[in-house]
């Protein structure tokens, strides 16, 4: 029989896969449908999928403080901005550069949660997020390669930490899918609203089928995170996160035809290997 650990690194690479696969079918709308649109539409399903999971979880209930609803309106508000920044730097960007950025996300957070919230972080772990920072300019490289895109990917990346600390604030008793499922109603109804200024485009079969794998596999990603919460050690299945790019890179190759440069390869590499750095900094911390 697999081990827990086995079990939750495997969740944590399946949800991985669920979210990069998404943001594959999400990139083939790019060349047919507006990305107003294509949100407000992939959000209907997920929205369904989402309440359906959480009544069959028993895991929802709206009978919150009105602290609680204004953090969740906080993070509501991070979450749009993320997504709309994600996707716009998704639908002009290979798609394993955008990943490759985010993979930052790690030590954004660690930063911020020092800066804001007054979280320990020993000088070890603050030389490994300037390390990883060299490692993002690689990523992005100003100057003759840059794209303006790329500051849409940072800002997600900004958005996300924002989004992250918000959540820091929240309650435990306060249920995480009716965190998620208030963030899916946010962006379908933001974006859905913004989609009224756009003009619509046809949804044929090839759209409608993106549309559906795309809402499909965001649910399967947030399925597996909330499941690897619930066997083995987290510690342990942390660094399974960082095979999203190992995902994007095999989907952009295949689907799109798009490798990264030498340069977004050595400073990908870079952020990885200070992120897992900084989860064993953190672990071992943890244990003292």
């Amino acid at each position: 029989m697999p081990s827990d650990n086995f079990k939750a690194a495997a969740l944590m690479t399946g949800s991985m896969a669920g979210y990069t696969f998404n943001d594959a079918c999400m990139k083939v709308l790019s060349a047919t449908m507006p990305l107003e649109q294509a949100v407000f539409l992939r959000g209907v399903v997920t929205c369904v999928l989402l309440y359906v999971l959480g009544r069959y979880l028993g895991t929802m209930r709206f009978n919150l403080s009105r602290r609680e609803w204004k953090l969740i309106g906080l993070r509501c508000v991070g979450e749009m901005g993320a997504t709309y920044c994600f996707l716009t730097a998704l639908f002009h960007m290979p798609i394993a550069n955008v990943t490759a950025i985010l993979q930052v996300l790690p030590l954004v957070i660690a930063l911020a949660a020092w800066a804001f919230l007054s979280e320990p972080l020993g000088w070890r772990r603050l030389a490994a997020i300037g390390v990883g920072f060299v490692g993002v300019l690689l990523i992005i490289q100003p100057g003759a390669g840059f794209s303006v895109w790329s500051l849409y990917a940072l800002a997600a990346v900004v958005f996300i930490t924002f989004r992250d600390l918000v959540v820091r604030k929240l309650s435990p008793e306060t249920p995480s899918m009716t965190v998620a499922i208030m963030a899916a109603i946010s962006i379908t109804i933001g974006f859905g609203v913004a989609s009224v200024g756009v003009e619509w485009a046809p949804v044929d079969g090839l759209s409608a089928s993106m549309l559906t794998l795309a809402a499909f596999f965001i649910f399967l990603g947030y399925l597996f995170s909330v499941m690897v919460m619930r066997v083995g050690d987290i510690a342990f299945a942390a660094p399974f996160r960082y095979t999203g790019l190992l995902w994007a890179l095999v989907l952009g190759l295949v689907l799109f035809n798009e490798w990264p440069n030498d340069l977004t390869l050595i400073g990908a590499a870079i952020v990885v290997g200070t992120g897992l750095f900084t989860l064993f900094r953190e672990r071992k911390a943890a244990r003292q």
